[in-house]
């Protein structure tokens, strides 16, 4: 953000805001949604971190999944607690690894195949986490529903932020239309 003008500036920082205030309005919609599984989101909130991939620049992104985690432990109330450790290395894991598949395959890899990454890893590290913290070995008995409900909720949230990125004239305009 340095080179731009303070206007540019301005917008950026607008459009990180909206797009965090996007991922905490999803995370709200979320919570009257019923879990598939005990502790499982389906993962709503992912559709900002994802469009944020075509704007933001790196730095940028990193503050939005910043916010988005941050938000929603203060949102759900468990900002102190086991269950923000899984959000916290649940979402960052995600975001890095779409961050990566973003930037080096660009346009060969679908938002849907970003979304399941994201999801997978997201699971993986949750599951990693659970066995470290709370269950054991025993974790490992929830890993296949857990993997197989994040495969199915991420391919729909890929499919919804696929057909957004085509057809919405925002965020062309916000990509030079590189949705």
């Amino acid at each position: 953000m340095m080179s731009l003008s303070k206007e540019q500036q301005n917008i950026r920082v607008t459009e990180i805001a909206l797009l965090g205030a996007f991922a905490l309005f999803l995370s709200t919609i979320e919570m009257v949604i019923p879990r598939p599984l005990p502790y499982m989101r389906i993962g709503l909130a992912n559709l900002s971190v994802m469009l944020g991939l075509a704007m933001l620049s790196t730095r940028e992104y990193f503050l939005l999944v910043l916010l988005k985690i941050l938000g929603q432990g203060i949102i759900h109330g468990t900002l102190f607690s086991y269950v923000f450790l899984f959000s916290l290395g649940g979402s960052s894991v995600s975001a890095l690894g779409m961050l990566l598949l973003y930037r080096c395959l660009g346009r060969q890899l679908s938002f849907i195949g970003i979304s399941v990454s994201g999801a997978f890893l997201s699971n993986l590290m949750q599951i990693t986490l659970a066995r470290l913290i709370l269950f054991g070995r025993s974790a490992w008995l929830i890993a296949p529903p857990f993997l197989a409900v994040g495969l199915v909720t991420s391919v729909i949230l890929g499919l919804f932020a696929q057909q957004f990125s085509i057809r919405s004239r925002w965020l062309a305009a916000k990509t030079g239309g590189a949705g």
